[in-house]
């Protein structure tokens, strides 16, 4: 497999011409051209989206809570409990 030359160019242009004619060709190469410019917008947003997800994630590593503050409350009061009765054992008993 050799190189383009020159001739294989020009035929390829014939070609072109002849499939598509001398009055398309412009608008397809517009048309081309606007999608390229699109393609190019949309992934360099996405590179963009990327670059900001990732900043947003470094800053949200880096977030530590303040250690919480000992605040000392007067303790309440406990009410002394009842030992747990057993349910079996008091339908014996009636």
């Amino acid at each position: 497999m050799g190189a383009l030359k020159p001739w294989h160019i020009a035929v390829l242009v014939v070609v072109l011409i002849l499939l598509f004619g001398a009055k398309r060709l412009p608008d397809a190469a517009r048309s081309l051209g606007r999608s390229l410019r699109i393609i190019k917008a949309e992934t360099k947003s996405l590179h963009d989206d990327d670059r900001d997800l990732a900043e947003k994630a470094d800053a949200q590593s880096g977030y530590q809570p303040l250690p919480p503050q000992q605040q000392q409350f007067a303790q309440p009061q406990q009410q002394p409990v009842a030992p747990p009765v057993d349910p079996v054992q008091r339908v014996r008993e009636n």
